[in-house]
């Protein structure tokens, strides 16, 4: 991405971070929120150059709604064509879930289930039991997974899917089913898959309607997985007509890549040439 769409980028994101601040997470670091998504954007991983900047600030955004990290890989802007698409990360769901449940969570987590390892599920005293065993240090094939959720009164909730069952997800319902996440890192969003339908069981209460909208948008599906709740009204600041056209920017020499800690005392972020 060249220097004059990232300063574009940049400029409308802290705009928007600006006027949506009452959407925003408490205690959100707004300017390590804007360092760590310039560092994702030029990192070169991914080529951003064809997507229109209007629809990277309106991803970016959503991340900052739920308090997602794109740097620490708790979430994604993906491109498609000219567009730039948000997604959650396995990590980003736990995150959210433990954050915006009505009911305390102490542990929520997401297991690949292999041939050789034992799976007891079941119905205990009208509660709902689980319990896997694997088998140490041996892979057999892989067969399903399982989503468990244990609150902190002791009571749980799980979900699994066989591997036919993920399969038939991702190829009805997904967004990208040959995207590179599904094909090198299938296990991670098998995980997020039987996570996501778990979830439906969970009363995720969240603050703001950005908030709401920003995770179902975040789920690699087509389809909405719960009503938004009208807690108040989602405002598009960040549509095309609110996009300046040119952006202005200070550049700060010698800035080290790795931004997760600390920022410059003037709160200014460097746009490397």
């Amino acid at each position: 991405m060249d220097k004059q769409a990232l300063s574009v980028i940049y400029t409308n994101l802290d705009s928007a971070l600006q006027k949506q601040v009452s959407a925003l997470p408490d205690k959100f670091n707004n300017i390590r929120f804007l360092q760590n998504c310039m560092s994702v954007l030029q990192d070169g991983k991914i080529d951003f150059s064809k997507c229109e900047p209007s629809t990277v600030v309106r991803t970016l955004l959503k991340g900052a709604f739920l308090g997602l990290d794109f740097l620490n890989g708790e979430c994604y802007a993906i491109p498609y064509g000219n567009q730039c698409n948000f997604q959650t990360d396995y990590k980003g769901e736990v995150k959210v879930c433990k954050r915006y449940s009505s009911k305390p969570i102490n542990e929520l987590y997401a297991k690949l289930v292999y041939e050789g390892d034992k799976l007891e599920i079941g119905i205990v005293d009208g509660s709902q039991k689980v319990n896997l065993i694997p088998t140490a240090f041996s892979k057999g094939k892989l067969l399903g997974v399982v989503a468990i959720c244990k609150y902190t009164d002791g009571s749980q909730l799980y979900e699994t899917m066989s591997i036919e069952e993920v399969e038939q997800t991702r190829n009805a319902y997904s967004k990208a089913p040959n995207s590179k996440a599904w094909k090198e890192s299938f296990g991670e969003m098998a995980k997020k898959t039987v996570l996501r339908r778990l979830c439906k069981m969970i009363d995720l209460n969240f603050d703001t309607a950005e908030a709401n909208q920003a995770y179902l948008e975040g789920a690699d599906s087509n389809l909405a997985d719960r009503p938004q709740k009208e807690k108040t009204e989602a405002h598009d600041v960040y549509a095309k007509s609110n996009v300046v056209a040119e952006g202005e920017y200070k550049e700060v020499a010698d800035v080290p890549k790795q931004t997760t800690e600390g920022v410059e005392e003037d709160g200014q972020i460097t746009i490397n040439q």
